[in-house]
């Protein structure tokens, strides 16, 4: 089952595309759902789990792997459906999220399939607060759920989203002057994490839940700019979203005379050395791994003090 992500370093190409791969996985019952192929390390058979106390309900067991010790998640019951009985024939997805290292139980692994981020469309309406949703896409002619992973790790261990006492006197933003920026991320958890960590900063902030919300709200706020750098002069922008990605979103921005002026900085869950290289190519300013509110804050501050 390794194998099947023997080719990953050669997908790099499609970063920057708006051109995702997606694992394909379920868990209990027929539903597909999909986990971004840059996100995985490894998939493997679920090896022997120990159980210690005090562990989160939806965390199976602790693993040994390549002498690492990893939490392995059902990820069908933090979802809020049963947990997987038998784990004997179960695989373990490897991934790694917001700079940590985690393996998910499912039930089954099945191939890697290549897609558009056009394609991937956010939630249907009326999916509530509660849905663990953070997009869908047809596959075959059938439904494949991605979900919000944030959301999953955020219920079993909440990021902290205060800022040090060193980053707050490290703040150098007139208290006076009305700063307005905007937040762009498909998770809802992910933009409240944003957000808490930039109260700080007496800062107007406007969210978007994707790029292409993103750039239409851009594009209307630009009706009445000249350069809209001036009113909204930094974005903090996701990479993998639907419909359109943080790369993409930022090359439209790069392109457009009204907007090329405002400052990007992508702030992304995802992880490897092509992420440096497509931040220079598409013309981001900066970029950041999720996510630790002191890098966050100091990174806006310093953008928006230039």
């Amino acid at each position: 089952m390794a194998s099947i992500l023997d080719s990953v370093n050669q997908r790099t190409q499609l970063v920057g595309q708006n051109r995702l791969e997606l694992l394909l996985f379920k868990l209990n019952g027929r539903q597909r759902f999909g986990i971004n192929v840059f996100k995985v390390k490894e998939v493997l058979q679920c090896p022997p789990l120990t159980n210690l106390p005090k562990l989160s309900s939806f965390i199976r067991g602790i693993a040994q792997i390549r002498g690492q010790t990893l939490s392995v998640i059902d990820l069908s019951a933090a979802t809020g459906g049963k947990p997987i009985e038998d784990v004997s024939d179960c695989f373990i997805i490897i991934s790694e999220y917001n700079r940590s290292v985690q393996g998910f139980l499912v039930k089954g692994v099945e191939r890697i399939i290549n897609t558009n981020w056009e394609e991937v469309m956010p939630p249907p309406d009326g999916t509530g607060k509660g849905s663990y949703l953070t997009a869908v896409t047809e596959i075959e002619g059938e439904l494949v759920e991605i979900l919000d992973v944030e959301k999953i790790l955020d219920q079993i261990s909440p990021v902290k989203t205060e800022l040090s006492e060193e980053a707050q006197e490290q703040l150098t933003l007139e208290e006076d002057k009305n700063y307005h920026i905007m937040v762009i991320d498909d998770s809802a958890v992910a933009r409240k994490q944003i957000i808490r960590s930039l109260t700080s900063l007496g800062l107007e902030i406007d969210t978007a839940k994707d790029g292409r919300d993103a750039l239409n709200m851009l594009l209307e706020f630009a009706e009445d700019h000249e350069n809209l750098a001036d009113e909204i002069p930094l974005i903090i922008s996701d990479i993998e979203m639907p419909e359109m990605d943080g790369y993409t979103l930022t090359s439209e921005i790069r392109a457009n005379p009204k907007l090329k002026d405002i400052k990007v900085v992508l702030h992304t869950s995802l992880s490897g050395v092509f992420n440096q290289a497509m931040v220079e190519k598409v013309g981001a300013d900066d970029f950041i791994a999720k996510f630790n509110p002191d890098e966050l804050a100091t990174t806006v501050n310093k953008h928006l003090s230039l």
